[in-house]
Parts: structure tokens; sequence; C-alpha cells
């Protein structure tokens, strides 16, 4: 539940007008224009609380668990990491043209929420007293539309509420750079507006590093676009040099580092995920010890009617989701070098591969024959002794089903009274930021042909060797000479950092699409574990799945992955309403395909 209350009734007739104009949005076109009376109330609009209450509404709208852990646009169940037992028309490439699609008509009504808000700023009398106020709209019109941009392309800018006769409703969709160039101008001027983190006293609206962060998140996602679909390589650089000097912002305040307890050591990354204001972890570390998410979607576990409804990893704990193969062979080993795939010795037995391996591959993963907990029962020791046993879900987790490879992150070990676990959910972190400058500098250099600069060594120093050696403080750091020394390639181990570190955050395909590789990556088959001659083999015989010709579960095979998947169609309502919006290249109705 999002921590913000009511107070007065011209707060009802804010929130109802609010309501209404939302309602009525949804049940039309993207572009519906009522109603909109009650909003356009000068007295709605007459003291600094009025803006403030109005902007509590966007909190809602930040991305959190539902459409991250399970399925959504950005969920790693799209990307080519997580299935289940039903295939996903989204990662297996054979998604159709949808008639309607909500993420696109709710990104527009929401939306005009924003350009309402933001037109009534625009007579309010002092506009430093709603200074904050105005820069969380700019903030959210940003998220909003770089929402559009990583699923449409392009996208019809809108600044203002519009009128039926509008002459916006008839036009094309803006350009995807454009887009691009007002998502970054909105948060540039987010940035002038907002305060600065520390003077927020842990309160979980946006602040001038996070707006800082995202823009990080944005020039980077499209600067890679650039760069690797063949697009304009001065605006890639220009791109780039935002998003380096963004995230080179969020690290110079100092306001954020990575979270670690030392009596949690190497489990502090599996943490991380489920800290509270209770005992949900062996070191009684609770959010306030938290200093690594700049931007959160806070949850309470006591307030009614709120939180997550469910351990957010209940799909894998209870076996009907899988993790696939090709995500844990990307942990490295102690030593930081790859594994290799086809070492007998490291697949043999069931838990052979987790051995001397980056600490959070058994952070993330089950490693099999050790006891999982669950929020049902919690623990109560945290030893694993006859008393905690007595709890647990699994006193030895058998993982004889699916791929072999399940995922305990965002699993709850404590008991919570109608399954409601109340840790919140990181829209920005800090480890994220840190990724990103890495990235980003790598790829400047690498654009102005000095992929061997000692500037990444120290670049990374500063920034991803911090997050690969939170729980392996002993692996080696990844430097230009560690790379040459053993033949790797830089790229792609800072895409492993990247990938590891932010599983199941909703960021993988994306990733996979702005790096142009999901052409590649995508139609592979997903894979489970090593069956074939192993101690699978004994342990689970009947398993009911083909192997490969390398001995490994095929959990699906047959996917399909074309230019088109790299945006989402348009659906086919909208077009008929608004035909000037325009299809995405390669997708074409059943009715067209008809004609």
């Amino acid at each position: 539940m999002q921590l913000f209350k009511l107070k007065n009734m011209k707060s009802i007739r804010i929130i109802t007008a609010i309501l209404c104009c939302s309602l009525s949005l949804g049940l039309t076109s993207c572009l519906d224009m009522t109603p909109k009376e009650d909003l356009a109330d000068p007295n709605l609009w007459s003291k600094p609380s009025d803006f403030k209450l109005f902007s509590n509404q966007f909190y809602s709208w930040l991305r959190s668990f539902p459409g991250v852990t399970s399925d959504g646009p950005h969920s790693d169940y799209r990307s080519d990491l997580i299935s289940s037992d039903t295939r996903n028309i989204y990662s297996n490439g054979t998604n159709p043209v949808p008639t309607t699609d909500g993420n696109f008509t709710t990104a527009y009504s929401r939306l005009r929420q924003i350009n309402i808000m933001l037109g009534n700023a625009e007579n309010y009398s002092t506009p430093s007293d709603i200074a904050q106020y105005v820069g969380e709209a700019r903030f959210f019109r940003a998220y909003i539309y770089f929402d559009l941009l990583q699923l449409y392309g392009d996208a019809l800018i809108v600044t203002t509420p519009l009128d039926i006769t509008s002459p916006e409703l008839h036009m094309t969709r803006n350009p995807r750079s454009e887009v691009a160039d007002f998502i970054i101008k909105d948060l540039n001027e987010a940035i002038s507006l907002l305060p600065a983190y520390q003077s927020l006293s842990g309160s979980a609206r946006v602040s001038k590093e996070a707006a800082q962060a995202f823009l990080s998140r944005v020039a980077l996602y499209e600067g890679t676009w650039q760069k690797f679909h063949n697009g304009d390589a001065e605006r890639a650089v220009s791109l780039l040099t935002t998003a380096r000097d963004a995230a080179g912002e969020v690290i110079k305040s100092g306001n954020f580092k990575l979270f670690y307890n030392d009596a949690l050591g190497t489990s502090s990354y599996k943490y991380l995920f489920t800290l509270e204001n209770a005992k949900c972890n062996p070191a009684g570390a609770t959010k306030s010890d938290n200093h690594e998410y700049i931007l959160k979607k806070e949850y309470d576990a006591d307030i009614s009617g709120g939180s997550i409804g469910s351990s957010p990893g209940s799909a894998f704990i209870g076996k009907t989701s899988f993790v696939t193969r090709k995500f844990a062979n990307m942990f490295l080993t102690k030593d930081g070098l790859p594994v290799d795939p086809d070492d007998e010795t490291r697949y043999a037995t069931t838990t052979s591969e987790y051995k001397d391996r980056d600490n959070r591959m058994t952070s993330i993963l089950i490693v099999p024959g050790t006891p999982v907990y669950t929020s049902a029962k919690g623990r109560s020791s945290w030893t694993d002794d006859a008393t905690d046993l007595a709890l647990a879900l699994y006193k030895s987790f058998e993982p004889y089903n699916n791929s072999g490879y399940f995922s305990q992150k965002w699993n709850a070990e404590r008991q919570i009274a109608g399954t409601y676990p109340g840790y919140d959910y990181p829209v920005i972190r800090y480890a994220e930021v840190l990724l990103n400058y890495a990235e980003a500098v790598y790829e400047l250099k690498e654009s102005a042909g000095d992929p061997e600069s000692s500037e990444i060594t120290t670049a990374l120093n500063k920034s991803l060797n911090l997050v690969r050696k939170r729980v392996n403080p002993d692996m080696p750091s990844l430097t230009v000479d560690f790379v040459k020394q053993h033949g790797l390639d830089m790229r792609e181990e800072i895409r492993r950092e990247r990938t590891i570190e932010l599983f199941h955050e909703g960021f993988r395909i994306d990733d996979l699409k702005r790096w142009n590789t999901a052409g590649t990556e995508m139609p592979q088959d997903m894979l489970g574990v090593k069956y074939t001659g192993t101690e699978y083999a004994k342990k689970w015989p009947g398993m009911p799945r083909s192997t490969n010709a390398g001995g490994c579960i095929i959990m699906e095979s047959n996917r399909q992955w074309s230019e088109k998947n790299y945006l989402y169609p348009i659906p086919t309502g909208q077009l008929q309403l608004h035909p000037e919006l325009g299809q995405n290249p390669g997708w074409t109705s059943i009715t067209e395909e008809n004609k």
C-alpha cells in the first residue's frame, strides 16, 4: 500500500475528479477528452498541498512486483532467463497484434493527469512553492514516455490536456529520437526542481538523485539502441555521455551505497530484497539499514489491505516457474572466469555446479538438498537446526521438476500473517547506477576506438567492481588487463554482470533489445539442467522431457524472433480511432492479412 493519505473534502473532490477522468479514458480512446470540468476548477489548485495531493497518485504508477516478478512487458518471463509450463508468447516471438493494449491506453490516461497538473501549475502565483511537485510531474511524464519508447518506439508527444477538436488527435507519432529528447528535457527540468535525497528524510518521494539515476537509464538505453541498431553514431555518443555524466552525479553525491551487513556476509545480496522492519533475516537488518534504494515503491505489512499479497518468489518455490541453464551458466567461478559448459566434472552431481562460484548464485538459486523456508511458517533460530527445520516447507529441496533450476529471489523467510510481506520494491537502486556508469564509459571508449583505455579500468573500479565484489571480496576485479590475460570480451563481461545483478528485476528483455542481440539470444532453446550422465538421471527417473545433444533438458524449443519483435504492435482498436498513429514495422493484424 502506498503510504499517502487524504485529509479533507477538497482532497476527496480532487481524487473523485481523478478517478472519473481515469475511468473515462480507459473505456474508449487513449486520447479521450472527458470529463475535465472538475479538475479545471481553480479552487482545487489554490495552495501547494493541492498539488502535492494530486501528485500522490503518480506514485501508484511506479513499476512493482506484479508486473516484474510475474508477467509484464519488462518481466524476465518475457526474456530468455525464465519460463513456466505455459509458453510466453512474447518470449517465443508469437504475440499477435492485439485489439486493445492496456500498456498503451493507460499511458496516455496517465499523461493526461500529469498535463492537467502542469497546466494549472503554470498559473500558480508562487512557482517556488510548488516546484517540488512540478518536478515530480515532469519526472513521471518522462517515466511514462520512457515506457512508451521501450515498448513502441515512436510515440505521440502530448503536453496539454487535449480537447475534442485538438489537432494532435490527427497527427502521426513523433519519431523515437524526438521522444527520447523530450524525456531527457523533462528529466533535466525535474533535476533542477526536485529536492536532494538527504532533505527528504527517508521519504519515498522522488529526489533529484532519483531523476539523475533515471536519466542515466534512459540515455544508456537510447544511446546503445542508436549504436547497435545502425542509428546516428554521433547521437549515440551524445546520449552515452549523458548516461555517464548522470550516473556520475549520483555516485558523486555520496548519498548511496551497496547494502552489505557484516553479520550476513555473503548472504547480504540475498536478504537485501526482503528487508523489513521486522525479524526478516538472521542479522536483524531492517529497511533503515538499506541505503541502496534510490527510489522505491513502499510496502508495509502492518497496514491493512496493503503490500504484495504473497511472496513474489513463491512461483519458483512452488515449482511452477523455472530458471534456464543459460542464466545458471552466467555465474562466474570464484576466479572470475566463465564456466565450461562441457566440463563433465562440474555437472556430475546435483550440487557440484554450485561450488566455487559467484556467491550471488547461491543467493539467487536454490541449491539442491538445502532447506527452503517461506512466509507461511517462517524461521525461528535462523540456524537450520531442528527448530528451523520443523518450520521448513522443504527440509531438503528436491529440484526434480521443470528445469531443475529454481530462484529464491524475493522469497520471504519470516512468518507473515495473511501472507503480506512488507519489503519495498526497488524502482531504482544504486547497483544499477554503477552498472550504467560502467557500460556507458566502456561504450564511449569503444566508439572512440580505444577499448583498452586505462580509463575503463578506473571506471570499473569505482562502479562495476563494487557490485561484483559486494559478496565476492576475493574474486579478481574486472579490468582491461584481466580481460586481455584470459582472452575475455570486455563488453560480454560487463553485460554478464548486469544480467546477474539485476536478474528478475525487469531489465533483461529490454537489454537484449537495446543491444540488438535478441535476434540471436531469444530463438535459442530454453534448457534445464544437464541430465544425461549425471546424478539427476539417477535421482529423477522418468524425467518427461527430451534432452539435447549435450544431455541437457529441453524446456522449450522452436522459438522464434524477428525484427518486428523489437517493438510491440500498436493495437488495432487505436488504429481504427486514430489511423494517423501508424503501425510499427512488420506488424499486420488478422483483418489486414485477410484483405
